[in-house]
């Protein structure tokens, strides 16, 4: 399960951090404001599903498989039909070399800029908790960037 929560959650900050992308090397084979539309609704499936296997765990823990087994279902709904089919519509994948620079351009902005301000802030609002694992992200999300990097020159050879 926890492996599907930080699957899902790389699909959320990819997700985020490809709407310029999508709208940058689209053939603008759809309207701008349709892109922008897909993207939205890409972030609220991906979001549904993260969300929902979350409160699938907790029901399942409090003994409610029927509830849990309830949200699994739907969180299947949202990522491999919804997301997928918008996604799809969006040109969202690539090719491998793109996808990978992609996928560097985003954890590099989550490590450089994007955590690095909310653990900040977080701190300076006395949210020590939160600003604690904003910054264990951070490195997590490094460690994302660099195995991203090191799979593009492997694929360069």
């Amino acid at each position: 399960m926890k492996i599907k929560l930080v699957f899902a959650a790389l699909i959320v900050a990819v997700t985020f951090l490809t709407v310029e992308l999508i709208n940058a090397e689209s053939e603008k084979k759809m309207n701008e404001q349709t892109m922008k539309n897909l993207s939205t609704a890409m972030h609220g499936e991906a979001f549904a599903y993260v969300k929902y296997l979350l409160y699938a765990e907790h029901a399942r823990q409090n003994g409610n498989t029927k509830v849990a087994d309830l949200f699994e279902s739907a969180a299947k709904t949202e990522r491999f039909e919804h997301f997928s089919e918008e996604a799809q519509l969006a040109g969202l994948v690539g090719s491998d070399s793109d996808n990978l620079k992609d996928a560097i351009k985003g954890e590099s902005y989550e490590t450089e800029t994007m955590y690095r301000e909310f653990a900040q802030q977080a701190k300076q609002a006395g949210d020590h908790e939160a600003a604690k694992r904003f910054e264990e992200i951070r490195l997590d999300e490094a460690k994302h960037r660099d195995a991203f990097n090191a799979a593009l020159s492997g694929l360069k050879k």
